[in-house]
């Protein structure tokens, strides 16, 4: 009888002094299940926000090229570009470096721009050309014709995206009021061809897929031929 009363007050006194084998097992895998489910909800959310920044990277890339070609074009439209009835952006045929010839979008930049990388003194009156390129993205053309090798050399070139996937011209009929989007250029009556109002862009990196437009201006009415 003292042997069983004693057994029972130790278990008694272990209950009350700490946890038992079971209880510590049953304790763990909470823990652990806690511990599982914590971690898959950070990595879920780094994993989340990793493409979140993704999204946000690119769209803000695509506003920043699309903004800086279209300031481009309104710098090319101020004087003395904006002369009467002028159409200073419009295509002209160029042969880049990469040797294909072809007409594209060309305009001037007097006092030139900033992410032109002179080998040399920086020069002003830059012919600039944009040249889109199939798996390579979109570059921009450029050349001074202060240069002694103007129209003898190829103009040098930096690439504004590699993340361009494709170019279209909107030209907009007055006639039956309505845009046309074509991936070549329309010809007047002498077979050259014509400025469109727009540029479509394209862009693309993995699965997003993003479009802008671009405005070509024209020349500001009434400013005086310089």
């Amino acid at each position: 009888m003292r042997t069983d009363r004693s057994i029972t007050l130790s278990s008694q006194k272990a209950k009350e002094g700490g946890f038992t084998l079971i209880e510590i097992l049953i304790s763990l895998v909470l823990v652990g299940m806690l511990l599982v489910g914590l971690n898959t909800f950070i990595f879920s959310m780094g994993e989340l926000w990793g493409r979140n920044s993704d999204v946000r990277l690119f769209d803000q890339h695509v506003n920043a090229v699309t903004r800086f070609i279209s300031d481009t074009f309104q710098t090319a439209t101020l004087p003395p570009n904006a002369r009467a009835n002028a159409t200073p952006i419009a295509p002209v045929q160029i042969s880049p470096a990469n040797g294909i010839p072809g007409y594209y979008i060309t305009f001037d930049l007097p006092a030139g721009c900033r992410i032109l990388n002179w080998p040399d003194r920086a020069l002003p009156e830059v012919v600039c050309s944009l040249q889109f390129r199939e798996h390579e993205g979109l570059f921009l053309l450029w050349q001074s014709r202060l240069e002694t090798t103007f129209g003898t050399n190829q103009p040098r070139e930096v690439l504004l995206t590699p993340y361009v996937s494709a170019m279209s011209y909107d030209y907009f009929d007055s006639t039956f009021k309505r845009w046309t989007n074509t991936t070549q250029y329309q010809n007047d009556a002498s077979g050259n061809p014509v400025a469109p109002q727009r540029l479509q862009f394209t862009f693309s990196y993995g699965k997003l897929i993003r479009q802008t437009t671009v405005t070509i201006p024209l020349s500001y009415q009434g400013v005086p031929n310089p």
